[in-house]
C-alpha cells in the first residue's frame, strides 16, 4: 500500500548498521523503548542489500564509521548517489572517527548528523528526532510540489477528455497518480449509461509507474443519502460493482460523492482509505471529484447542445425528395462526429416548371449559426426555384439576400437545371466544389466552370450549359466526402471520379459505394446526391 508522511514525532523505521553486537543491541533498545521500528545490519554490503530490497524504506540510517566491509562514510556516498534513497537521511556515529577532521569528512560526504560515541539516550533520541522533523518537512514539501504539477496536468486532462469513457479513464489514473494508490470513479454518461473505471495494482507495479484504468459499464451508484462534496461512508460491497481488489473491503476504502448540479447523477471517486488521512488529502480528494464532476457537465452540455443543433439542422433539410419521370435520385446526409460543432451543409430538389433543379451547398463555418443560415438560404432557394427563375438568376437573388440579411456570411452553392424538354443541364456553382458528370459508357468529367461565393456582393455569370444524354448520372457532394487533412484536393476528386466510374447506374447504390469506399472522417459534415438522368419528355 501506498505510504504517507507521519507527523514529526510520531514513530519511524530506522535501520542500525554498527559491526559490534553490543553497539547495535544498545542503540537498538533505545530506539525501540522510544517506539521506532528498528532493521538491524552488521555491515555496509547488508545494509545496501536491505536498502535495495522490497517495501518501504526506513526514514532514517544510522550508519557507524568503523565498519569491516567499507567505510561508514562510503555507505553513505552510496545512499545519496542512488535516486532511490538518496532522500534517507544518514546519522554517522563512531568512538573512534571522532576529530573534527572526521565530522568534518562525515558531513560532507552525505551524512545529516554526526554522533561521537558513547551516545547518551536522550541525545540519540533528540537527534533522530530533529533528523525526522527536517525529512519528514522536506517530504511534505516534495509531495506538496508533486500533487500541484499532478493536479496541473489532472485538470488540463479533465478539461480536454472528448467523451465520458475518456472522462472516467483520466479520472482514475489522475487520482491514482495523485493520491499513489488504488482508485475507482464512477460517473454516468450524458446519454444515460453508468460508467465505472478503475486502476490495479499488483506485485509488480512499483511506485513510479503509471496507473492504467480499464473503464466498463456499470450499475448505476446506489440512490441513498449523500452529501456532495463530502467524504462519504463506505457504502455496502454489493453497492460497488467492479472496484478493484484493494478497495472491495467497506473499511479499506474512502468515498466521495460530487455533483454539479442537484439533479445530475453524481460522480464518485473511491480512494483506498490509507492513502486519504488527513484533513488536506480529504479536501484534496473533494476537489478532484467537484473537477470531474464540472468537467462532466460540460460534456453534458455540449452534447445536449449538439442534438438540439442537429435536431435542428435536420429540420431545415428537405423530408423526402421528388418523384419525376426526368430523373432518380438519392441523397446522403452525414453529420460530424459528435465532438465537432454542426455545420451548415444542405441539398435541395424541386420540380419547376422548367424543369428540375437540384443543388447542394455548405454555409461557412461550424456552428449553431451556421445552421440557421443553411435554413435561411435553402428556403429562399426553394422558393426563387419555383418562382421559374434561371439558377444564376437564383444564385444573383441568394446573393443579395445574404448580404442584406446576414452580412459576412459566406456559401458555396451549385445549382442544375435539368430541362424537362431536352438534355441540356444549366450549371451555375458559386463557388461549390465542381459537379461530376459520368455519361452512359462511365467515362466521368468535372464542369469546372464556376462564379464567386455567396455573401460577397460580386455578380455572378451566366450558368454553363452541358449535354448529358439519358444514363448520366449527377454527382454533387460537399467538401466533407473528399477533403482531408495533409491531403491535395485535386487527388481527392480524381479518386471521386475514379470510384465513381467504376459503380452501376442505380444512385442509391452510387451514394452507398461512394461512401463505403471513401469514408468521412467525422470531421466534417457530408452531403451527397445522384441523380440518373431518364430520357426528357418531349412535348407533341
Amino acid at each position: 500500500m501506498t505510504h504517507r508522511p507521519d507527523t514529526d514525532t510520531s514513530p519511524a523505521h530506522i535501520l542500525v548498521v554498527d559491526d559490534a553486537p553490543t553497539n547495535r543491541y544498545v542503540l537498538s533498545t533505545t530506539l525501540r523503548r522510544a517506539g521506532h521500528r528498528v532493521t538491524e545490519a552488521e555491515d555496509g554490503t547488508r545494509a545496501l542489500e536491505l536498502l535495495a530490497g522490497p517495501g518501504p524504506l526506513p526514514e532514517i540510517a544510522i550508519v557507524d564509521v568503523r565498519l569491516p566491509d567499507m567505510t561508514g562514510f562510503e555507505v553513505c556516498e552510496h545512499i545519496k548517489n542512488d535516486p532511490a534513497t538518496a532522500a534517507v537521511p544518514v546519522i554517522n556515529i563512531s568512538a573512534s572517527a571522532i576529530s573534527a577532521d572526521d565530522r568534518t569528512q562525515g558531513l560532507y560526504r552525505g551524512a545529516d548528523a554526526y554522533l561521537v560515541e558513547p551516545i547518551a539516550p536522550g541525545e540519540l533520541l533528540a537527534t533522530v528526532t530533529a533528523t525526522l522533523r527536517y525529512a519528514r518537512a522536506r517530504r511534505r514539501a516534495e509531495l506538496l510540489a508533486d500533487r500541484l504539477r499532478l493536479l496541473n496536468q489532472l485538470t488540463l486532462a479533465l478539461y480536454s477528455a472528448s467523451d465520458a469513457h475518456e472522462l472516467a479513464r483520466v479520472t482514475a489514473e489522475g487520482a491514482a497518480a495523485v493520491f499513489r494508490c488504488e482508485v475507482a470513479a464512477f460517473l454516468t454518461t450524458p446519454q444515460g449509461g453508468p460508467l465505472v473505471a478503475h486502476t490495479w495494482l499488483d506485485g509488480h507495479d512499483g511506485p513510479d509507474r503509471p496507473a492504467v484504468a480499464q473503464v466498463h459499464s456499470s450499475a448505476p451508484w446506489p440512490q441513498r443519502r449523500e452529501h456532495t462534496g463530502v467524504p462519504d461512508g463506505p457504502a455496502p460491497g454489493p453497492d460497488l460493482p467492479c472496484l478493484p481488489p484493494g478497495l472491495k473491503a467497506a473499511e479499506r476504502r474512502r468515498t466521495v460523492v460530487g455533483r454539479a448540479k442537484a439533479e445530475r447523477p453524481p460522480v464518485v471517486i473511491v480512494a483506498a482509505a490509507d492513502a486519504v488521512t488527513t484533513a488536506d488529502d480529504e479536501q484534496l480528494l473533494t476537489q478532484l471529484t467537484q473537477a470531474t464532476a464540472l468537467a462532466l457537465e460540460a460534456l453534458r452540455s455540449y452534447s445536449e447542445e449538439h442534438a438540439l443543433a442537429l435536431t435542428l439542422q435536420r429540420g431545415f433539410l428537405p423530408e423526402s425528395l421528388p418523384e419525376t419521370a426526368r430523373a432518380d435520385l438519392a441523397v446522403r446526409y452525414l453529420p460530424a462526429s459528435e465532438r465537432t460543432e454542426i455545420g451548415g451543409d444542405f441539398y435541395e430538389a424541386i420540380n419547376t416548371p422548367a424543369g428540375l433543379v437540384v443543388a447542394v451547398g455548405d454555409v461557412a463555418g461550424h456552428s449553431l449559426d451556421a445552421a440557421m443560415v443553411m435554413g435561411q438560404v435553402r428556403h429562399a432557394l426553394r422558393a426563387y426555384a419555383v418562382e421559374g427563375h434561371p439558377p444564376e438568376v437564383i444564385l444573383s437573388r441568394l446573393d443579395h439576400l445574404l448580404t442584406s440579411v446576414e452580412p459576412g456570411a459566406t456559401v458555396t452553392l451549385c445549382v442544375v437545371l435539368i430541362e424537362s424538354g431536352s438534355d441540356t443541364l444549366h450549371i451555375a456553382n458559386a463557388g461549390h466544389l465542381p459537379p461530376l458528370l459520368r455519361g452512359p459508357g462511365g467515362t466521368t468529367s468535372y464542369v469546372h466552370e464556376h462564379g464567386p461565393l455567396l455573401g460577397l456582393g460580386l455578380p455572378h455569370p451566366p450558368a454553363h450549359k452541358v449535354e448529358a444524354p439519358p444514363g448520366s448520372l449527377i454527382l454533387l457532394v460537399t467538401d466533407g466526402l473528399v477533403e482531408r487533412r495533409h491531403v491535395d484536393l485535386q487527388h481527392s476528386l480524381d479518386t471521386l471520379a475514379a470510384v465513381a466510374g467504376e459503380t452501376g447506374t442505380d444512385p442509391e447504390d452510387v451514394c452507398a459505394h461512394l461512401l463505403d469506399r471513401l469514408r468521412p472522417d467525422g470531421s466534417d459534415d457530408v452531403a451527397l446526391m445522384a441523380v440518373r438522368l431518364n430520357a426528357a419528355r418531349v412535348d407533341g
